[in-house]
């Protein structure tokens, strides 16, 4: 999952942690939960792009990783995810981070999906559920969806990644994405960071979470807050561990419209980790709650896939 740059041959299976063992016992790991939280966005709009140098991929800014990995320090990172994961040259560190500094290869997969099967996101209710970056929910908010919520492991990804991606992508609203074309030609990063300029409307359409699925499931369903099922659910490469495997369906099947879908892409492999989408599949099949279609596979470097996920008794 390692990228340095947004280029998406640069990126690869995820490393483990150097000070995780390998023969961590499941019961162990089930000890891991973190606590779910909603993320309040500020009225200050400038504090969140405070000090953030973006760069651009499809016509879609992000916050520069490296620059980051400098800056985010203190109160910024109190998880130490950055300090944890620069140190130990790392993509994952179990229970502690789970890869949502990266932008992952199977993200720009499904975008190009996205456009090249036309799909509809207008009026719809939608989650980027292992958000990291939140370039799928931006391009949910871009395509006119009605509401969309984005989910990560971390903390510090929701507040120093993903709110400081979306609003810097809602402040120019009016752009149009590229497709996969233009990835080489897109603009050099920026010198210096974005202000907030205009009335961003579209984050009243926003909600930010942190904390393992099934406590954010716990935290929406039992929430005072209105909550409506989500009628499309998008998420990349979150099946890299067959241990998180039950989790992610329980929290697909409580959140999902009995009418929705889900829009997942991975790699067939993962090596290093175990899982994969063909293993995930099977796991799928064995619950017998959802049917699957394998929509696209990609065949340039590792195999991926994209498959498409939904109730077994929806039309």
């Amino acid at each position: 999952k390692s990228r340095k740059t947004a280029d998406p041959a640069a990126d690869s299976s995820p490393k483990l942690g150097a000070d995780k063992h390998q023969d961590e016992t499941t019961s162990e790991k089930k000890l891991c939960v973190k606590a779910a939280k909603e993320h309040s966005i500020p009225e200050d709009l400038n504090k969140v792009l405070e000090n953030k140098v973006m760069e651009t991929v499809l016509d879609l800014s992000y916050v520069k990783l490296s620059v980051l990995e400098i800056t985010c320090s203190g109160n910024a990172d109190r998880e130490g995810i950055v300090s944890k994961s620069v140190s130990s040259h790392s993509d994952l560190i179990p229970g502690c981070y789970e890869g949502g500094l990266k932008i992952w290869e199977c993200t720009f997969d499904l975008m190009d999906y996205f456009s090249e099967a036309k799909i509809e996101f207008t009026n719809k209710t939608v989650l980027d559920l292992g958000c990291g970056a939140g370039l799928l929910g931006i391009v949910a908010l871009r395509g006119k969806a009605n509401r969309v919520h984005f989910q990560d492991y971390n903390s510090t990804v929701i507040d120093e990644i993903t709110l400081p991606n979306v609003v810097a992508n809602c402040i120019n609203e009016g752009r149009r994405m590229g497709n996969g074309k233009d990835r080489k030609a897109s603009k050099p990063p920026s010198k210096r960071a974005r202000k907030a300029e205009g009335s961003p409307d579209v984050l009243n359409r926003c909600r930010f979470f942190s904390g393992e699925w099934s406590q954010v499931s716990q935290l929406l369903l039992s929430s005072n807050k209105h909550f409506s099922k989500y009628d499309i659910i998008l998420t990349s490469e979150t099946i890299y561990n067959p241990d998180y495997y039950s989790a992610l369906h329980d929290t697909l099947s409580e959140l999902l419209h009995k009418k929705g879908c889900v829009y997942l892409a991975s790699k067939v492999h993962y090596f290093g980790v175990g899982g994969g989408i063909y293993l995930f599949e099977k796991f799928i099949e064995k619950k017998n709650v959802f049917r699957t279609s394998m929509v696209k596979t990609i065949d340039q470097g590792l195999q991926r896939c994209i498959m498409k996920i939904a109730f077994k008794d929806s039309c």
